[in-house]
């Protein structure tokens, strides 16, 4: 690892902001309106150096969540990554979100990068924390979506290994598109998993699908002690023990003609019509069959 620059990132008096920010202000918060209980802090304990920690994603509760179940040490310098397009957008949630989440940007759409790419962070001993499905779920949790594999190419780039951590019950406590937690103190399990590194030659598509699969399989490992069998049956929407899925790909869209301009088709309705028209006919002959041609 490259030695550690004293930035925002990194440096003591930030850390200190952080801590009085994330564990004297924010976790007593989530920890208040939710029941929180944390699985496998002990699994982290012993990691020193940069690490990527990889998530799914249902609720604003997850960040908060994952910084207040891992230990200090380890979420000292802990980086999440953010939606630039949201929360770096204007100077009030840009400066909160530093403050409280140590964060940095993310492109959504392709723009142009703010500030250090994560690669460079993770490789000057700053941890990252990663949602890899983007955004957060749209059916409270029900189903895993897909992991881009960003997080595992970085993890695997620079020699880090990946924490999967599994979050049970956040999108039910504090679902999307609502402002606060749901009354009730709403159960929500952070379990986290031991450090994954890749195998061999694995590529960081095949990481990144296998880190998914230990997040569902913790999921439903833990789901049942965390929520009760008869919450986590109607949150997952499957019986326990079967491992939520993606949901079904959208059907694609067939391709619409091309319009064709109007003049074209007023000039065939006018052909048409032509064409419909009965032909003008020749006078006909008088015979012995037509009345004009009976014999006098």
């Amino acid at each position: 690892m490259a030695a550690m620059k004293r930035d925002r990132f990194t440096s003591r008096p930030q850390a200190a902001a952080r801590f009085v920010a994330q564990r004297l202000i924010l976790k007593p918060v989530v920890w208040t309106v939710t029941d929180v209980t944390v699985i496998g802090r002990e699994k982290v304990k012993k990691l020193d150096g940069s690490f990527v920690v990889v998530a799914n994603h249902s609720s604003h509760l997850d960040a908060p969540l994952i910084m207040g179940g891992l230990p200090w040490k380890q979420a000292r310098t802990l980086s999440t990554g953010v939606a630039a397009d949201y929360f770096f957008d204007v100077w009030w949630r840009r400066g909160l979100t530093k403050l409280f989440f140590n964060a940095f940007a993310v492109e959504r759409a392709g723009g142009q990068r703010r500030g250090e790419s994560a690669k460079v962070l993770v490789q000057r001993g700053v941890s990252l924390l990663v949602f890899p499905e983007a955004t957060r779920s749209r059916d409270g949790g029900r189903t895993l979506g897909a992991f881009n594999p960003g997080a595992a190419a970085i993890a695997r780039s620079v020699g880090a290994p990946c924490v999967p951590i599994a979050l049970i019950g956040a999108g039910l406590a504090h679902p999307r598109g609502s402002k606060w937690p749901g009354p009730g103190r709403m159960p929500v399990g952070v379990v986290i998993g031991d450090p994954m590194t890749p195998i061999g030659d694995e590529s960081a598509a095949d990481f990144m699908e296998r880190v998914r699969d230990e997040i569902a399989r913790m999921i439903v490992a833990e789901r049942d002690g965390v929520l009760g069998e008869e919450v986590a049956t109607e949150l997952h929407g499957i019986a326990p023990g079967v491992a939520p899925i993606a949901p079904p790909p959208r059907p694609a869209k067939k391709p619409q003609a091309a319009k064709k301009p109007k003049t074209a088709g007023i000039l065939r309705r006018k052909a048409g019509a032509a064409s419909a028209a009965p032909a003008p006919q020749a006078p006909e002959t008088p015979t012995s069959e037509t009345p004009e041609g009976t014999a006098r």
